[in-house]
């Protein structure tokens, strides 16, 4: 049974105002009731609504002290009202040092998508998110794409066979990792008794924008990229600290943040730290994986997090800088970057700059949406999108309408944002691309 729009009774009104008829139909075809043109406007609302009593709620917690007050904030390219006062919302809790919006922001749950805080000896539970260690890796190998060019489409479809994608999937393949035999890792995240579950779940790669990419370079080499966090054990993690902490779940709701030296805190940390060894260990597993398929050997890898927390030092300060949706880039470190399904993705690099600093030294994880996934449902036809790849020459194997690449800004236009902050190292163009299907719902990702 389909849900009601949360946003219909109020576009009618809104619709009823502007002297239109709600029902009457507009559009191409069979067109749609004209109240869905005002869908945004009472979503817009109902934002400022839930942004407000988040800035009452902060305003009755814990003042915040003298020094953190009105912290710097750098926003880079342009968004709409709403992300950028929850950001504001989060940097008035806790020892904030300074905030970033990088160009792909958008609202997120408790802390923009995009959103870069640095805190003083505390830690966002709620920053870091419900995927800890989401990140991506990228491979260069030295296969030659026009020697595998005429088998694409059986490749694609081995990768899809042979990787899990979707939810709540075990590995049909066991991995075995070092990791698991870390008990004081799993002890001190009082996460042991996730132990066997994170062994079945090791190496698969869940839904929504999770994916295996298939991309040749600009001198015609093959590059595997994944994009993927720590499943069920980062979600586990956070869920159970987040509770913990006294947070809340949903999008308009103050941040969790903690006291590193409190027991909370140090529990937290490292829970944070084995899902995101377990994330990288998920990725370097898939990668290769993909790599046996392909057949070649490595011959360049990049990999980080981009929903994490670091300790780092900034302008001598030891601080804990929380990304959350947003890719490290100090200068000399290289990153994986990716578009849409069907647009480039880049290599790139940090580069030393005032711009940089300012941004402490983050930049974007993707390109960032336009849409959220059920607004991309209504307004995309899978048409559409298969006409998009086609032109592009791009096979896809799975994926639904919210993953479109129309749902998405350009990475190009999204990276010119932050000029002077990164430099582009490799264009890499996808032949292929592997995602869960249609009506897949994780709860394992942020």
């Amino acid at each position: 049974m389909r849900r009601p729009d949360p946003h219909q009774e109020r576009a009618r009104e809104l619709c009823l105002a502007a002297g239109v008829d709600p029902d009457s139909r507009v559009g191409e075809g069979r067109g749609q009731p004209a109240w869905c043109l005002y869908r945004d406007a009472a979503r817009k609302e109902q934002l400022a609504r839930e942004t407000s009593a988040a800035a009452s709620e902060i305003a009755n917690l814990r003042p915040q002290d003298e020094r953190f007050k009105n912290a710097p904030l750098k926003i880079f390219g342009e968004h709409d009202e709403a992300t950028v006062a929850q950001m504001r919302n989060c940097m008035a809790v806790g020892n904030v040092v300074s905030g970033v919006i990088c160009a792909d922001g958008h609202l997120g749950y408790a802390q923009p998508v995009g959103g870069v805080i640095a805190y003083e000896k505390q830690i966002s539970i709620s920053g870091v998110g419900f995927d800890i260690g989401c990140g991506n890796m990228a491979a260069r190998l030295d296969t030659r794409f026009d020697h595998i060019s005429a088998i694409v489409p059986t490749i694609i479809r081995d990768v899809a066979k042979t990787i899990s994608f979707g939810i709540g999937r075990a590995n049909a393949e066991r991995a075995e990792h070092e990791l698991f035999d870390d008990g004081d890792a799993w002890r001190e995240s009082d996460m042991e008794a996730y132990r066997q579950k994170a062994v079945a779940q090791l190496g698969t790669v869940g839904s929504g924008n999770h994916y295996v990419d298939l991309m040749r370079d600009e001198d015609g080499f093959v590059w595997i990229g994944v994009h993927f966090g720590s499943r069920g054990l980062g979600h586990t993690s956070a869920t159970r600290y987040l509770k913990a902490a006294g947070g809340k779940d949903g999008m308009n709701v103050p941040p969790a943040v903690v006291d590193e030296d409190s027991e909370l805190g140090r529990r937290y940390i490292a829970a944070m730290q084995l899902a995101g060894r377990y994330a990288y260990a998920g990725r370097e597993w898939v990668v290769e994986r993909v790599r046996q398929i392909i057949g070649g050997s490595v011959t360049e890898r990049i990999h980080n997090h981009h929903n994490y927390a670091w300790r780092e030092t900034h302008d001598g300060r030891d601080l804990w800088v929380v990304r959350k949706g947003a890719t490290p880039a100090f200068p000399g470190q290289r990153g994986f970057v990716g578009g849409s399904m069907g647009d480039d993705a880049v290599i790139l690099e940090g580069v030393d700059s005032p711009e940089a600093k300012a941004s402490l030294y983050s930049t974007v994880h993707g390109a960032g949406r336009l849409f959220g996934r059920k607004e991309a449902k209504r307004r995309f036809t899978r048409v559409e999108m298969d006409r998009w790849l086609n032109e592009r020459g791009v096979t896809l194997i799975g994926a639904d309408l919210d993953e479109s690449p129309m749902a998405y800004r350009r990475l190009p236009e999204v990276l010119a944002q932050h000029a002077g902050t990164v430099k582009v190292l490799h264009t890499l163009r996808p032949f292929a691309v592997a995602m869960a299907g249609e009506g897949e719902f994780d709860p394992w990702k942020d």
